[in-house]
């Protein structure tokens, strides 16, 4: 399970996620407990209903209702929209990140941020699970109980 190392917690330093966060549960408030225990902000950018689409990902649960969830969330100091890939060297600037931290499936995929943040990728697995695509959840039937 991921826990921070003593020295990584520091109270001056702007931490940066990304995801859609759609169909929000205890595992994603456990993934951002955690990284908001790496500084004293947690940004968070939620993926937009276009963006997921671009991804192939759609979401079941709108931008809006995803990004209020994630407002409503304590360890969340600010959420802004993920638009594009791109924005995140843009965005590790603008809001001055110390840490920019993704889930580890990611890992390699922005080793180039390190030139002007520290990039640490997070084994969420654990704390999540994998995403996939509702319609790729399988239903188990249901059997009726006789009573009696």
């Amino acid at each position: 399970m991921f826990s921070p190392p003593t020295s990584e917690r520091m109270t001056s330093r702007i931490v940066l996620t990304y995801g859609s966060f759609d169909l929000f549960h205890q595992g994603h408030a456990r993934l951002l407990q955690r990284l908001s225990m790496l500084g004293s902000e947690l940004i968070v950018g939620c993926s937009t209903d276009a963006y997921n689409e671009a991804m192939g990902v759609p979401a079941v649960t709108s931008y809006a209702q995803r990004r209020l969830m994630l407002e409503s969330c304590r360890f969340v100091s600010r959420v802004i929209a993920e638009q594009d890939w791109d924005q995140k060297y843009t965005d590790i600037v603008n809001y001055n990140v110390s840490v920019f931290a993704m889930g580890d499936e990611w890992t390699g995929q922005f080793d180039h941020l390190e030139d002007i943040t520290q990039v640490l990728y997070v084994p969420r697995g654990e704390m999540i699970g994998t995403r996939r695509p509702f319609h790729a959840v399988h239903e188990t039937p249901l059997r009726a109980v006789a009573s009696g």
